[in-house]
């Protein structure tokens, strides 16, 4: 993050943002995948499929009735796979046309020639938002690469570290003394940061005044030197934003996520300077190639991203590097399942400008039974990067089997 005795918005100019949003993951090295024996006839793709899977009823953040897993299948019998779901919102959003979309594209490519299965930089497809179906075929495709090459897939981006420091980050709970228990479940459980999503009260609405009790209870509660973030999902006006940052500014919170609809630039450039703490944006854009823009205005301070908005791994890559070729930190988004959690994961251990993990709060709320690994945090608060090739989260095929309720092809 820049020095705020800098002025960042005179730093960040038009010019080069041009430059740095060319800034992309790095293509598969066929050269390295040759020494290790593979053939370039190994990694075509043979099928495309999806999981359809019974839902365990009731269970928090698994949602009800039925799932589905994405799976891509080589030659070779490697299998990827990711998550198809419509957690999010996006302008073009649903995975339901995901396998008739991926069964037209992939079959007989290549997983070497991943960069020109999914990106979006042709004329007729980038005046669009990042296709919908993209980040599940790039995600598959990383995760058949690392088991290709027996390594976990942070390798291949480029390993920058080998764990991550996590945040604990709240559900929206709806008081001042559950934000507060919640706190302390977090720290009892060794997380040395917390995030606050605050109360939605009825009809989705949203009480600044609460959110800043929760904010002032919530720091009483952490002391001085605990290290807090808040995250009102764009869900302010201009005016309730701004009297709520002063408060967090006070507070000596370290970001301010989206507080504000990400949509308003001018409302941000206008929050941005009149705060200290950084202002965080990002979860709601669909493409990489629309935060040049944020930077350019000087709109926000830290970068985020969810990578099923904009194309998967390598489309979180290309934001975190445009991110770090402006002295910004980035900071992606985590929820869901080991998957879901892992391919924001991979991204952050080969980033230089990340420190954080956002760890669902309390752990293991959205584990489902047909992983065998889980994510947790060690005895320092950090998440060790997964050791297991590919996405690194082994599947285990026994619980899958009896969980499928058919396999679309």
């Amino acid at each position: 993050m820049l020095s705020r005795n800098v002025s960042r918005r005179q730093f960040f100019s038009g010019s080069a943002v041009g430059a740095a949003a060319l800034a992309a993951a790095p293509e598969p090295n066929r050269a390295a995948f040759q020494s290790a024996g593979i053939k370039s006839s190994d990694l075509a793709i043979k099928e495309v499929k999806a999981y359809v899977l019974k839902s365990p009823s009731g269970r928090p953040g698994s949602g009800r009735g039925e799932q589905r897993l994405a799976s891509i299948v080589t030659n070779s019998g490697i299998e990827g796979n990711y998550t198809l779901a419509s957690r999010y919102f996006h302008p073009n959003w649903s995975n339901l046309g995901w396998l008739d979309y991926a069964k037209g594209l992939l079959p007989g490519k290549s997983v070497l020639d991943l960069p020109a299965l999914t990106s979006q930089w042709t004329p007729s497809t980038r005046r669009y938002g990042q296709s919908s179906y993209a980040s599940a075929i790039d995600n598959c495709c990383w995760d058949i690469l690392g088991k290709a090459v027996n390594l976990p897939v942070y390798r291949l981006l480029g390993a920058y570290k080998d764990r991550v420091r996590a945040y604990a980050s709240s559900q929206h709970l709806n008081t001042v003394d559950a934000f507060v228990a919640d706190l302390e479940h977090a720290k009892k459980d060794g997380f040395t940061a917390y995030k606050i999503h605050p109360p939605w009260l009825a009809g989705n609405t949203v009480d600044y005044k609460l959110d800043i009790e929760v904010a002032k209870a919530v720091r009483k509660s952490a002391g001085d030197n605990y290290t807090l973030l808040h995250d009102r999902v764009g869900a302010y006006t201009r005016d309730e934003a701004m009297k709520v940052g002063r408060v967090l500014d006070q507070l000596n919170y370290v970001s301010y996520e989206d507080p504000i609809p990400t949509k308003d630039i001018d409302g941000l450039v206008e929050l941005a300077r009149a705060v200290d703490l950084p202002v965080t944006i990002g979860e709601f854009i669909f493409s990489p190639y629309d935060y040049a823009e944020y930077i350019r205005r000087g709109a926000c301070d830290e970068l985020r991203f969810i990578v099923d908005n904009i194309g998967g791994i390598s489309g979180g890559m290309k934001v975190a590097r445009l991110a770090e070729c402006f002295g910004m930190e980035c900071q992606p988004h985590n929820w869901g399942t080991a998957l879901d959690h892992a391919v924001h994961f991979h991204c952050e251990l080969a980033m230089p400008n990340n420190q954080w993990f956002e760890m669902t709060q309390p752990q293991g709320i959205t584990d489902q039974p047909y992983f065998k690994d889980r994510i947790r945090i060690d005895k320092d608060g950090y998440v060790p990067a997964p050791t297991k090739p590919g996405l690194g989260y082994e599947l285990d095929r026994a619980v899958l089997d009896n969980m499928t309720v058919r396999i679309e092809r």
